[in-house]
């Protein structure tokens, strides 16, 4: 699997939860104070009922991606189609303010190049994510290449859809521009963990599981 430009330390993955154990609790204290009061005679004023106020929502990653094609894929993967992988991988995690990312669709040539110029390997990798930090008002920047004569090799070779791989990978990408990495054993559980629930969500099967 392909590897970060710029290494960086990962980060731990949370998920926002509901709690609905509170509103439960909540909802019957309201419930129970209203019928005392109604019950204690006629001089007794009832209590209005509330409606428990529900957590706030977590707030989403406000996402701006930039899509660069050098080769022609505008069909198989028009810019609606990578936006919407970026943004779900942004969806499964509490990620940060915003994400303001480029996304490059190359040749071998170009992908070889890139390789070599920041990794020292000279061949084209599937894909590579040039990761930025954030900004002072928390957004954070990133580049991902994905190579597409390596995405097609690798679909037939591993017996996947082309769709389905190309997601894998752009989510994948999306991890490594959040500080997420697969330097340790560790490191690559809790990545791979994330990846498959993410794809899982977008009903792609499990891309470790290859047939």
């Amino acid at each position: 699997m392909a590897t970060r430009a710029t290494k960086t330390t990962s980060k731990t993955a949370a998920k926002a939860e509901t709690d609905a154990a509170a509103v439960k609790t909540a909802t019957k204290t309201t419930v129970k104070s209203t019928t005392k009061s109604a019950s204690a005679g006629k001089s007794a004023v009832k209590t209005r009922k509330t409606t428990p106020a529900a957590p706030p929502e977590p707030a989403e990653t406000v996402l701006s991606l930039s899509v660069q094609y050098n080769v022609a894929e505008q069909v198989r993967l028009p810019r609606w189609r990578l936006r919407r992988w970026v943004a779900q991988a942004l969806a499964a995690l509490e990620g940060p303010a915003g994400a303001s990312f480029t996304l490059r669709l190359v040749g071998a040539a170009e992908g070889r190049r890139l390789n070599r110029d920041f990794r020292e390997r000279d061949y084209a990798t599937n894909v590579l994510t040039f990761e930025y930090g954030a900004d002072p008002a928390g957004t954070v920047h990133g580049d991902i290449v994905i190579c597409v004569p390596v995405l097609v090799r690798e679909a037939k070779e591993q017996k996947k859809p082309f769709l389905n791989h190309a997601a894998h990978l752009v989510i994948h990408a999306t991890l490594h521009a959040l500080g997420y990495d697969h330097l340790d054993p560790e490191q690559e559980a809790e990545m791979e963990a994330l990846e498959i629930e993410i794809l899982a969500r977008m009903a792609i099967p499990d891309p470790y599981q290859v047939s």
